[in-house]
């Protein structure tokens, strides 16, 4: 009698075992495709202005501060902390350097370099309180943001100060030199957005061959490689555009550095793996060893001094320490960790992840601008989408 055919085992796990990969790890793959479609929508809604090479420099601009203390703050909300006082940190440091630069002619660098340390102090303030007293972070940074909105406020006298000097303001507005040649496109640019994608996906491709060798590999390879060939030419196609503009801007140097070094502390060290550890559960960490009050003092030592970087970019942007500055930042910074995929309860994100967040709030601000579409219709979209993204963290935690 004829047997019926069974299909072999490794078959039937090999869709299973695919099934699992997309539900560990949702968040990355779901943030990806959700900046790919809205990227995609704004650009046809907006009869391609959004794509243009003048647009994309625009965004990487005027967004530069949210993904600078974006890193920062991914490292306070893994930690099972919130610093809601950024904004106001920031728009206090900014004051600070103006008056340093524009009333006392101090050196802009030395003046830049005092505002750093400043927001360091800031950071070192806030989380002896939380670190050492147990105070929740919630309040300390609420406290924190009236009290800098505040010296804002007294420090700029309810005025302006500004302008700065052209060195200065081009942190936040110049652009990396041609350095082989002169005119368009920026060759020099160009060369560089394509060494950093190859770097990029030589380095990914490194991990996984160690994963191979160790026999821990769990991502399939269909989606390894979909994944990094989109990440290589979006990185190509992209410094082609701006190079065709003015080529890559000196911010975008700074965002890239800090990205990687965060990156790498978060994922390849032990103080990364440490300040996850605290996040997933704080009692469980102390009691393996870790020193849980000294890296949570120190992730908001961190967090000060990225706010004011952020605070001395913004400010060289406008040209000018303004009252206003700083208004909603820590807003803007905590949804983008959020929708990058950050737990509310801690122990979950990543930096590239908050950094897609960053980017998928910026290009909603810059297409519904471009739109047309008021301020009021978009502080309550962003609204939605932050709510989204928070349902959705607790249904797939619930599911797990």
């Amino acid at each position: 009698m004829a047997q019926p055919d069974i299909p072999a085992a490794g078959t039937a796990a090999a869709p299973r075992a695919t099934a699992g990969f997309i539900r560990r790890n949702i968040r990355e793959y779901g943030i990806l495709f959700a900046l790919v479609v809205i990227m995609i929508f704004f650009q046809v809604v907006t009869g391609g202005t959004l794509f243009r090479p003048v647009n994309l420099t625009n965004l990487a601009l005027q967004n530069s501060h949210i993904v600078i203390m974006a890193v920062g703050m991914l490292l306070v909300i893994v930690s099972g902390h919130i610093d809601l006082s950024v904004g106001s940190v920031a728009a206090f440091v900014g004051a600070v350097v103006a008056l340093l630069i524009v009333q006392m002619d101090l050196n802009f660098a030395l003046a830049a370099l005092i505002g750093i340390a400043l927001g360091g102090v800031i950071g070192a303030a806030q989380g002896y309180w939380i670190a050492y007293w147990k105070i929740p972070s919630f309040i300390v940074t609420l406290a924190g943001m009236l009290v800098f909105r505040g010296l804002t406020l007294w420090v700029l006298e309810g005025r302006s100060i500004g302008p700065f000097p052209r060195d200065f303001q081009s942190i936040a507005s110049g652009f990396i030199p041609d350095l082989f040649g002169s005119g368009k496109p920026n060759l020099f640019s160009l060369a560089l957005g394509a060494a950093v994608a190859v770097l990029i996906l030589w380095l990914a491709v490194r991990s996984r061959q160690r994963q191979a060798a160790a026999g821990i590999v769990e991502e399939p390879f269909a989606f390894f490689a979909a994944k990094n060939a989109f990440i290589f030419i979006a990185l190509v196609w992209m410094s082609w555009l701006m190079a065709n503009f003015r080529g890559l801007p000196n911010v975008f140097i700074v965002m890239a550095i800090l990205i990687a070094l965060y990156s790498f502390l978060a994922e390849r060290t032990v103080v990364g793996r440490r300040i996850y550890a605290i996040g997933g559960n704080a009692k469980a960490a102390t009691l393996s060893g870790i020193n849980s009050p000294r890296l949570v003092f120190l992730t908001f030592v961190n967090m000060g001094m990225l706010a004011a970087l952020a605070g001395i970019v913004v400010a060289a942007r406008l040209n000018s320490a303004t009252p206003k500055a700083g208004v909603n930042f820590e807003l803007d910074t905590i949804a983008a960790v959020f929708i990058g995929g950050a737990s509310m309860s801690g122990g979950v994100g990543t930096v590239v992840g908050a950094v897609i967040g960053a980017f998928i709030m910026g290009v909603m601000n810059n297409g519904m601008s471009l739109m047309g579409i008021g301020i009021d219709f978009q502080q309550i979209i962003k609204g939605l989408v932050l709510l989204a993204a928070v349902i959705f963290d607790v249904s797939n935690k619930n599911r797990g």
